[in-house]
């Protein structure tokens, strides 16, 4: 206590020094007393606010009685900017943002004789009239958010951390974490929402990055470990023209499931490098070193000795990340390196070249693409200009499941160019097209494929009957209101469209998707809602040349079961300051090929069709017939905003019930729950 109060005394003679200039000032707060530079601020901001602000027309038929919060900044330029109004009617955001437009500009906050942003809240109570004339001749309810101290410490720390914001970075995609920047996208005008990961650049113009994670930030931390684990990069560099930061990170878990297991774990060690040279060129770098052993349905998984599947050379795949060595008896060693460079020449295009995953959807899942296999090496191409945004993907694939034509000991490589054209019709309705060629060879990509403004289907079929596969889709958006979207997806492999009354014809292949979101969910801030359901038919994605598939790394390229199933999908998702939790359900139902995988039902795309069961009859989820529920829990707590460093803990119920139980598809439930520290990097998928 007395250390606390010397460090008052100590401080107060710079804080009486600057005193007079320590909160914005209006022309006609100049001049006045020091002690009443604070309350010529409140009431004459008040006075403009309240002189303005007309009650929507809506509200008052409404006889709405409530408060709207304005959360509002006056930056370091002397502008007030409205940074978010809490209430449930558009019209009053609106409004809002319509009165302080008209605001003058004034002298900003200065701490020590700098000029400081400084933040605020101004209560709305409504009916405003009544409010008004209760208040006119108290003291205004306006105050700042925090100490000046605190702010101005916080921006000094965000100067100095967050040095990615204006970056062409990928933001680490996570669907927990994407919630708040889909939202801001899709509160805009003429935004773009499908092509993930963001960019940093990107979603900064509609979403103030920095703002989001400085309330986060510890500027009582003073000690250089408490930074590093509360607020800094382990290694940060900024100069002129250059920076970059350095962070060792982990993903350390441990869990109990229902077998004879003594415990689940999983240890990875984490390096991650990132900056930026210029304003045009960044450039991220990712290594992964890592042992587990998971619960038991997993590890089937990763242990399943199938030929379709199973990496030559390996003793295992894990799920998302790449094959896997056996580690001590029962545990597995599985190395990731991921990585890329990024240029944006313009204000029109983005570049990227490196090693790792993409997705393209508005869903959960995706059938277009999506972020399920392990990372591939990849050209991307964005291009954002007036309704549209055109989106390239070259990708050099690999399945380790096939040997190289030329060299046994070598997997065979794959090629795929995609394409994704979002046109926005309206300001609420969004459409998009796909269309995706799978080659293959010793010589690599055909040159006419890396046209990006070219029919890949053409190119495909001028190659040579059977020489690849092309696969094409369309995607919808529509924006039902501000917090509300509805989505979908059609892709189609191969379809008849003479056979149209005859669906069970094995050439009728394709999925489609359909869902809905709602944000901000019943006026209840960051909580957010999701239904989706998914429908493949047997065979999609699959070719008689099993290296000619839809997929990467012994594993789909788009949704995560493959084909031949339907499933439905709920999802909650909600955040409180540091806290964020998370709560899935998964119900559907799935045809598997029997285990001597003779004959092909359709829903491993890992078969050749010329292995099917039938040419008429094929039916949703034929074959080995099972029914899977999961349910899926998750909570965290943000440590360091600048590494996305989380503490965590987890809940899953899963119940697999085949027609036929093999060593591959064992029946039974699995209770798993887990817990610990990790880096919140990127989606993990084990909800099969």
């Amino acid at each position: 206590m007395i250390k606390k109060y010397l460090f008052l005394v100590l401080l107060f003679p710079s804080i009486f020094y600057a005193q007079s200039e320590r909160y914005p000032v209006y022309d006609g707060c100049k001049g006045s007393e020091i002690a009443s530079i604070e309350d010529c601020f409140f009431s004459i901001t008040k006075k403009h606010f309240f002189a303005e602000f007309k009650t929507p027309a809506i509200v008052e038929n409404e006889h709405y009685k409530g408060t709207a919060n304005v959360l509002f900044v006056v930056t370091k330029e002397g502008d007030f900017k409205i940074i978010y109004v809490n209430t449930p009617y558009e019209e009053i955001k609106e409004e809002v943002e319509r009165a302080f437009k008209v605001f003058p500009k004034i002298v900003p906050a200065k701490y020590n004789n700098r000029a400081v942003e400084m933040q605020f809240e101004l209560p709305i109570k409504f009916p405003v009239v009544k409010y008004i004339e209760e208040n006119q001749n108290t003291a205004t309810p306006l105050a700042p958010k925090e100490d000046l101290f605190v702010i101005v410490e916080k921006s000094r720390i965000a100067d100095s951390v967050f040095l990615e914001h204006n970056s062409q970075l990928n933001i680490p995609f996570t669907h927990q974490k994407y919630v708040d920047y889909e939202f801001a996208l899709h509160k805009a005008e003429g935004t773009h929402t499908a092509s993930k990961p963001y960019v940093y650049s990107e979603i900064n113009k509609y979403l103030n990055l920095t703002e989001q994670k400085k309330k986060f930030l510890k500027p009582e931390v003073k000690s250089w470990l408490g930074n590093k684990i509360w607020n800094e990069h382990l290694l940060q560099v900024k100069q002129k023209d250059f920076w970059f930061t350095l962070d060792f990170l982990v993903d350390v878990q441990a869990g109990k499931d229902n077998s004879d297991a003594a415990y689940t774990y999983n240890n990875s060690r984490i390096l991650t490098v990132n900056g930026g040279l210029g304003d045009k060129f960044s450039y991220s770098a990712t290594v992964y070193e890592s042992q587990a052993r998971f619960a038991d349905y997993v590890n089937s998984y990763i242990s399943n000795t199938s030929l379709l599947t199973r990496p030559k050379n390996s003793e295992g795949l894990v799920p998302g990340r790449g094959k896997a060595k056996g580690f001590k008896e029962d545990g597995w060693d599985y190395p990731v390196a991921e990585g890329y460079l990024a240029f944006q020449p313009n204000k029109f295009m983005q570049f990227q070249f490196g090693n790792g995953r993409n997705f393209i959807g508005d869903g959960y899942r995706s059938f277009i693409l999506s972020d399920v296999s392990a990372p591939t090496t990849y050209l991307k191409m964005k291009v954002d200009f007036w309704k549209l945004q055109y989106t390239n993907i070259w990708m050099w694939n690999t399945e380790p499941s096939i040997s190289s034509v030329s060299n046994p000991n070598e997997h065979a490589r794959k090629y795929i160019a995609a394409h994704y054209l979002s046109l926005n019709l309206t300001k609420k309705l969004n459409i998009g097209f796909f269309e995706t060629a799978i080659s293959t060879g010793e010589n690599g990509f055909d040159a006419g494929f890396l046209n990006p403004v070219i029919f890949y289907r053409s190119v495909e079929f001028n190659r040579g009957e059977d020489s690849g596969n092309a696969i094409i889709g369309l995607t919808g958006k529509y924006k039902l209101n501000n917090n509300i979207s509805l989505y979908s997806q059609l892709i189609v492999d191969e379809f008849s469209i003479g056979n149209l009354n005859e669906l069970g014809k094995w050439q009728n292949k394709f999925a489609y998707q359909l869902g809905a979101k709602y944000f901000n969910a019943f006026n209840v801030n960051d909580l957010f809602l999701q239904l989706e359901y998914n429908y493949a038919r047997p065979y999609t994605f699959a070719h008689k040349s099993p290296i000619l598939n839809y997929g990467n790394y012994s594993q789909p390229m788009g949704h995560l079961w493959g084909a031949n199933f339907y499933e439905a999908i709920a999802i909650a998702r909600y955040k409180k300051d540091r806290w964020s939790f998370s709560g899935k359900l998964t119900l559907g139902k799935k045809g598997f090929d029997y285990e001597d995988e003779t004959v092909s039902y359709g829903g491993n795309i890992y078969q050749s069709y010329e292995d099917r069961f039938g040419d008429t009859g094929n039916e949703l989820a034929q074959g080995n017939t099972a029914n899977l529920f999961i349910a899926d829990f998750q909570g965290s707590y943000l440590l360091n905003p600048a590494n996305n460093l989380n503490l965590f803990a987890g809940f899953t119920y899963r119940k697999f019930s085949p027609k036929i139980a093999t060593a591959a598809l064992p029946e039974g439930n699995t209770v798993w729950f887990s817990a610990g520290i990790r880096a919140d990097l990127f989606n993990w998928y084990l909800d099969f």
